[in-house]
């Protein structure tokens, strides 16, 4: 099994579309279709154009996981759509670490030295994921003004990046 993180574009929106969803909807019973995420049809100009990223980790070939990032601001980055695929999570595979570790490489790379993200109450192993990754709880009302906001989100964390 050889694991591969790569950026990824406008051409693994079907894909990305098909690994998120059934998370967010089989798994977790989260209320959010595809219209309510029309970045994952957009990721160059959403992502890429403004100054993110949008990584893909891939198994043999197969997309298994994914992380984003939105640039908001001069030194702001967003956390987004950071999902892995249930029979690929693990500390074996560790991929959801090194997802986050090639997210924040390139933040350092980049100038980003606050990082925030959002994410849903019932997503128990992601807060004690991001919790263990040095991330601090916050909240809502102390999001930056530009902080991209998802509907469904109602926790949210921070990072600084030093």
């Amino acid at each position: 099994m050889k694991l591969q993180i790569q950026p990824i574009g406008n051409a693994y929106s079907e894909q990305l579309i098909d690994l998120i969803l059934t998370i967010q909807q089989k798994e977790f019973n989260i209320p959010i279709t595809a219209e309510d995420q029309p970045d994952l049809k957009q990721i160059e100009s959403f992502y890429h154009e403004g100054g993110g990223n949008f990584w893909g980790a891939f198994i043999d070939g197969e997309l298994v996981g994914s992380i984003a990032l939105v640039k908001f601001g001069e030194r702001r980055g967003a956390l987004r759509k950071m999902f892995v695929k249930k029979e690929f999570r693990g500390r074996e595979l560790n991929i959801a670490q090194m997802l986050l570790e090639t997210l924040i490489s390139f933040c350092r790379e980049n100038g980003i030295d606050e990082l925030y993200l959002g994410t849903v109450s019932v997503l128990k192993a992601a807060q004690r994921f991001y919790e263990r990754n040095d991330f601090t709880k916050i909240k809502k009302e102390t999001l930056p003004e530009r902080f991209p906001l998802m509907s469904a989100d109602d926790i949210f964390y921070h990072l600084h990046i030093n």
